[in-house]
């Protein structure tokens, strides 16, 4: 990790501490939930910087690059003294003149969160979680088991491919982000598509919200949520139900208003977002110091019982979120992920492998197949272990 030599403290879960929980609003699958923060963060500030290339490659290390399609990044201010830092504004695209030749204009950056002044941080929005989930295990084998081909064993997992979708392609979101009310306070939002949470996205300040607000639709979106978003049926919206018998005068509703307030929330926090905000099966990974703030990016744990999602976040010297940006991986994609840390867990060994998750080596070899990872066993080990899977069934 770079930046300041200060001790901070350590981000182990996620935690909305200070981030109240307002009314949901739906646009057909999509409901989007609003945060918002009785104190904003001041001394902390997010901008974004357009980018017109179609392609962006990032140079990790001397031997590896970070290929994909990154329409902007944000840029964080901040102050070492906790006086209000300021927001720098939005860096417009140029667009190309008519009549200009068609062509794939690339961008090469030399990192993925890069300090651009003594108080300014650039860092590549979600590229930066998907960029941990890719290197996730990426060089591959340790021991060379005869089982995995000389290609494992020399590159790794090189090339490592994801798939996403953008905010654009998940159908509902761009118009329920161009139609719904912003809060006066609101500094995030959850949003859930058919009712699964599909990402979450928190800045410092109310300001920073109003003009980040559209980002979504430019956002990295798994294939699950997309086809959530074809679901033409719209979702329930949930409403306040006040017995009249329990109220006699304002005071009465009032407290029976904050009541239902309280409820949703607690609902919210611990069936609709609970595989998100419960527990500590994160594994956080300190990028960069910003003053009294921390960037990290996260991974899950892979549980094939619940949903995963990866993501960063900058957390304050309390441990207190002040930004948060998630990707739900797609079942496949945890089904990968999950794989690999069986596998990473095990040395790469295929028979210990396959004990620990219950199954044969055959079974194991039919699954990596399936996950996309059949190119790193040897031809002929994959081709026996797929007739026996045969026999076996």
């Amino acid at each position: 990790m770079t930046g300041p030599e200060t001790s901070l403290p350590g981000l182990h879960r996620i935690d909305l501490a200070g981030l109240d929980t307002g009314p949901a609003q739906t646009w057909g699958s999509v409901r989007l939930v609003p945060l918002v923060r009785e104190t904003p963060i001041a001394d902390l500030r997010l901008h974004e910087q357009l980018y017109d290339e179609d392609v962006t490659v990032v140079g990790l290390d001397g031997r590896t690059s970070y290929v994909s399609y990154v329409p902007h990044a944000f840029v964080a201010t901040w102050t070492d003294d906790g006086t209000p830092a300021a927001a720098y504004g939005t860096h417009l695209r140029h667009k190309e003149s008519e009549g200009s030749p068609r062509h794939m204009p690339v961008r090469y950056r030399r990192r993925m969160a890069r300090r651009v002044a003594k108080d300014r941080l650039r860092f590549l929005p979600l590229d930066l979680a998907m960029e941990g989930y890719l290197a996730l295990h990426f060089g591959g084998p340790e021991i060379a088991w005869e089982e995995w081909s000389q290609r494992a064993l020399r590159y790794g997992m090189s090339p490592r491919v994801e798939e996403a979708y953008t905010g654009a392609d998940v159908r509902g979101l761009d118009d329920a982000l161009r139609i719904f009310e912003i809060h006066p306070r609101q500094c995030g939002v959850l949003v859930y598509v058919a009712d699964a949470l599909a990402a979450a996205f928190i800045v410092p300040h109310p300001a920073d919200y109003r003009a980040l607000h559209a980002t979504l639709v430019c956002d990295l979106f798994g294939d699950l949520v997309y086809q959530y978003g074809l679901m033409t049926l719209p979702v329930r919206d949930f409403t306040a139900h006040v017995g009249d018998a329990t109220v006699g005068s304002l005071a009465d509703l009032r407290a029976a208003a904050d009541r239902q307030t309280a409820e949703w929330a607690r609902f919210h926090e611990t069936v609709m977002a609970g595989t998100l905000l419960g527990g500590d099966h994160y594994a956080f990974d300190p990028v960069y110091r910003l003053g009294r703030f921390t960037l990290w990016r996260f991974l899950p744990s892979f549980s094939l019982r619940d949903d995963s999602h990866i993501g960063e976040a900058i957390s304050d010297d309390q441990g207190r979120l002040a930004y948060l940006k998630t990707y739900r991986l797609s079942p496949a994609q945890t089904r990968r992920g999950y794989l690999l840390t069986r596998l990473a867990a095990h040395d790469w060994n295929l028979e210990a492998t396959a004990a620990g998750l219950g199954t044969d080596t055959a079974g194991l070899a039919v699954r990596l197949e399936g996950a996309g990872f059949g190119h790193l066993l040897r031809e002929d080990i994959l081709g026996h272990y797929r007739a026996k899977g045969r026999r076996r069934t």
